[in-house]
């Protein structure tokens, strides 16, 4: 580790590590997919079943991760899963079909949901032992860590086109970037659950205020998706912008939502996560509603910045509450998180075929203002340490 005296930024340090290797993992296969589309003969329909794969493991990883919190803790867990997704980069370099290659995206979207919950639980374990905000700045490493690999691989392109080189070099910094976070993250010191508590649990219904975080992370990660998926084409269909300006609408969402991440944390401080969420969302809804009832490329990409801008703090303040509740909880917003930033794209594309695409994109408006709906139902003042292995409740409603 590099010798920070600070323990608070010594263990933020680490688990920024953690995110950024999230980020990159994910963006090193996603910038390849051209060249694995070829080496695979792989059909447009093959592809996108090939990119579902990783989704629906993700989404599906909910029972496995919560077991796997419980059993080794957020800090084995999240070493492990960064290991094996590293891995699983030299498998998929390597794969030798079409079927191996979906089980490998597949178990990716596992290894995925895995270090997702475990990462986000030390986010929350950290500000919650030093009373300090620090999640925002940790999401803004996924995206750090995704710029990094976006320019690995177009490094690695200009030197060779073999994709198993480019993977070994990947898999090699994901490793390590584990390797160095490992010593500094945060212990789990609660026992494991008694066999008996763990049956009961199994079949106890999520708690209100679960679900409620878990529908805040579905319309705020289906809003998300839907702008990376449909700003460009929005910009140069309705908005007929040139193909040079059309891309700069996911390029303004980007920036803003990391720039927001990186001065979030004193604003969570400042008015608390509540007001930034409720805030966020709906300068989110109005901001794009705004540009859409004005038309044209500027109003657009100033709607898009209010977007980038009102949505960056809505995933790390409800990670940090879904903490508070459990692994259960964690793992279950998590994947509800994956399910809507899966479903968002399609929901709006049949939003936009039955209408226009002003109407699918007034759908996303609509999205992150329900975020703000949501979470008025949530008590979001910290009230206990989040559990990184679940403790037995009296109820669970």
């Amino acid at each position: 580790m590099l010798r920070v005296r600070d323990g608070f930024r010594r263990t933020q340090i680490a688990i920024a590590a953690l995110f950024c290797a999230l980020g990159f993992q994910y963006a090193t296969w996603a910038a390849r997919l051209p060249a694995l589309r070829s080496r695979l003969d792989l059909s447009e329909a093959e592809l996108g079943l090939l990119l579902m794969a990783c989704g629906v493991g993700a989404a599906a990883s909910f029972p496995l991760v919560a077991a796997l919190t419980r059993r080794w803790g957020s800090r084995r867990l999240a070493f492990v899963s960064a290991v094996f997704l590293g891995l699983l980069l030299l498998a998929l370099a390597v794969a030798p079909n079409y079927p191996v290659a979906l089980l490998i995206m597949c178990a990716d979207g596992v290894g995925v949901g895995c270090l997702n919950v475990a990462m986000n639980a030390q986010g929350a374990a950290l500000e919650s032992r030093y009373r300090r905000t620090a999640m925002a700045k940790l999401h803004a490493a996924f995206s750090a860590g995704s710029l990094g690999a976006a320019l690995l691989a177009s490094g690695m392109s200009a030197l060779t086109s073999s994709v198993a080189a480019h993977f070994g070099v990947a898999a090699l910094l994901v490793i390590l970037l584990a390797m160095y976070a490992d010593p500094a993250l945060l212990t789990d010191d609660q026992p494991a659950a008694a066999p008996a508590e763990k049956l009961r649990r199994g079949f106890a219904l999520p708690a209100a205020l679960t679900l409620w975080l878990g529908f805040a992370m579905v319309f705020g990660t289906v809003a998300e998706g839907a702008m990376n998926d449909w700003s460009a084409l929005y910009l140069k269909d309705v908005a007929d912008a040139s193909s040079r300006v059309a891309p700069l609408g996911i390029a303004v969402v980007s920036v803003m939502m990391v720039l927001a991440r990186l001065f979030a944390d004193g604003w969570r401080t400042r008015w608390g996560d509540g007001r930034v969420v409720r805030g966020g969302s709906v300068l989110a809804a109005a901001g794009l509603a705004a540009a859409l009832l004005l038309g044209g490329v500027v109003p657009a990409l100033i709607g898009f910045a209010c977007m980038g801008l009102g949505l960056a703090a809505v995933t790390p303040c409800v990670y940090v509450a879904a903490a508070r509740q459990g692994a259960r909880a964690l793992a279950l917003v998590a994947a509800m998180g994956t399910t809507g930033l899966l479903a968002g794209p399609p929901l709006i594309g049949f939003v936009a075929s039955g209408s226009s695409l002003v109407w699918g994109m007034a759908a996303v408006a609509a999205s992150a203002l329900l975020v703000s709906g949501c979470a008025l139902r949530i008590d979001w003042t910290p009230t206990e340490e989040p559990r990184l292995v679940d403790e037995p409740t009296g109820s669970t409603t």
